[in-house]
């Protein structure tokens, strides 16, 4: 399975809302935009699917913005996968297509991939990943002259 831009830029801006979840305070579309070099249009579809999955949630006013609706921990990256690509549930072959047996065994083999990274999205959450972050920057630090 290939991770899709969609999704990139999803987990990109909840990484982003999740570092300022503690002190709750709301990121407008622009900072995070600036912040995680994401097409600002493109954020904003993303965002939308986002807050209609529940995921994140929205502030209007001057001080609003996007927040995450839940807890980092509680965000696994499977449910902003299928938020933003679906399940992707297709039948094996088409009804028009012949089905021959060497396709089915392809096609077998290939749900049986797709189940096995559904099942690695699931043991991960948001926070997971702020922790790996977290960990990549301290050992990576940055020195100024």
């Amino acid at each position: 399975m290939e991770l899709s831009s969609r999704v990139e830029y999803a987990l990109l801006a909840l990484l982003e809302l999740a570092s300022h979840h503690p002190q709750d305070s709301p990121l407008t579309l622009n900072e995070i935009t600036a912040s995680q070099q994401i097409p600002e249009r493109y954020l904003d579809q993303i965002l939308a699917v986002l807050r209609r999955a529940g995921i994140v949630q929205t502030l209007r006013g001057a001080k609003g913005g996007y927040l995450l609706a839940k807890e980092p921990w509680q965000v696994t990256l499977l449910e902003v996968f299928l938020a933003i690509e679906g399940d992707g549930r297709r039948p094996l072959a088409k009804v028009s297509e012949s089905v021959t047996i060497e396709k089915t065994a392809v096609l077998e083999i290939w749900q049986e991939v797709r189940q096995a990274s559904l099942a690695v999205l699931g043991k991960y959450t948001l926070q997971d990943l702020c922790q790996q972050r977290d960990a990549r920057q301290q050992a990576n630090p940055m020195y100024y002259i």
